[in-house]
């Protein structure tokens, strides 16, 4: 039996005008991607077999380049995360009838604003200098190598936690040096968990598209300032997925 077709949903925008986004390739198919209305809030969506679908790499190119797209000709755009698909295009109307109080607040607030991300990322070579200047671990890891395996459980421990602590004050150190600095030029801000075990920071900042140019500019000099010890990855412009929390009850094939 065939998945029956429903509405994939991907973001919504500020407009009572009837918009064509042109056609996205998904599920081998060619499919137009179009709006669908409540008031001034409407909801850019395609027509998609209603089922579960997973988050590998290409559904999820396929969803980001919608959006990219529509924050190509749009100034105000909430972005729907990755897999929501209703049975029918009445479906997605009372969705939006319901989000609408959210929306009406939403909107004014990411108007003209663009998400853009930053993670720093320690290099070995500079981390491993700059924890072996820390004469207390110096001092803890001879006291360790001098000891047995057994004999210095506590003390492995104790290093451990040295290095443990150096890591949050080094990250501390590019929290006031990077992320405070672009908080100072951002209309909103957060820093996200870091992952693995050199990042130390993951940064998202909410910016207004004028301020883009600067933004810009100021990381770069930030980069030029701490190119020896730090990588940078920049990504965006996004819609403003760290600064929204909009949840859709997705509906289960029957």
């Amino acid at each position: 039996m065939e998945d029956r077709t429903g509405i994939y949903v991907f973001c919504c925008i500020q407009t009572e005008e009837e918009k064509d986004f042109g056609t996205i390739m998904f599920q081998d198919e060619e499919r137009a991607v179009f709006t669908i209305h409540h008031k001034d809030a409407a909801m850019v969506a395609m027509e998609a077999p209603v089922k579960i679908y997973h988050p590998d790499k290409t559904n999820l190119m396929m969803h980001q380049q919608v959006i990219s797209r529509v924050m190509n000709t749009e100034n105000t755009v909430v972005p729907i995360s990755f897999g929501n698909v209703f049975h029918t295009v009445e479906d997605t109307e009372v969705l939006l009838e319901n989000l609408y109080p959210q929306l009406e607040e939403l909107f004014p607030k990411v108007k003209n604003k663009i998400e853009i991300g930053l993670k720093v990322i320690g290099k070995q070579e500079w981390l491993e200098e700059q924890i072996h200047q820390d004469e207390r671990v110096i001092k803890q890891k001879e006291t360790v190598e001098r000891k047995s395996e057994a004999a210095g459980y506590f003390d492995r421990i104790k290093l451990g936690e040295m290095a443990e602590d150096f890591f949050k004050e080094t990250q501390r150190r590019v929290e006031n040096s990077i992320h405070h600095p672009l908080v100072q030029i951002s209309e909103s801000s957060k820093t996200n968990d870091t992952l693995g075990e050199k990042m130390l920071l993951n940064g998202s900042y909410l910016i207004d598209r004028e301020k883009e140019e600067k933004f810009d500019r100021v990381v770069n000099e930030l980069h030029d300032e701490w190119k020896e010890s730090v990588d940078f990855k920049y990504t965006g412009p996004w819609p403003a997925y760290n600064f929204i929390n909009i949840k859709l009850k997705v509906e289960e094939p029957t």
